[in-house]
């Protein structure tokens, strides 16, 4: 079975993850085959760690991981690579694929050009 987190940064408001959890929701019904669940870096629940370890209960044996932030600061390039590195040790058998933070996708950066440019007045 397939997975994906979607791996966001966490804030102390529980408001914040909300459009986390609609994301999660839309990539849900667009892949009805993949097991989809969020994921914090911190002061949120459930950890990278937990999310992963409930996907490969749930049956999962490969993982992608979603990096939602916009670009790829400290704790992209500090913390991550660490975690990943403990999960591929944790689950061998488990294949783990990474994609970019969403900055990196020029997709995503013009999609946004659009609504930004779309919503601005006159």
């Amino acid at each position: 079975m397939n997975g994906l987190v979607l791996f966001a940064h966490g804030a102390r408001d529980p408001q914040w993850a909300a459009p986390f959890r609609r994301l999660a929701e839309l990539v849900a019904a667009q892949r009805p085959g993949w097991r989809v669940s969020l994921a914090y870096l911190e002061l949120m629940t459930p950890s990278l760690t937990a999310a992963v370890a409930a996907q490969v209960e749930a049956g999962a044996n490969r993982i992608t991981v979603a990096p939602l932030f916009l670009g790829p600061g400290g704790h992209l390039s500090r913390d991550f690579p660490i975690l990943m590195d403990e999960l591929r040790v944790r689950y061998p058998n488990v294949s783990f694929d990474i994609l970019p933070a969403l900055g990196e996708s020029d997709t995503l950066l013009t999609a946004i050009a659009a609504w930004l440019t779309g919503s601005l007045p006159g």
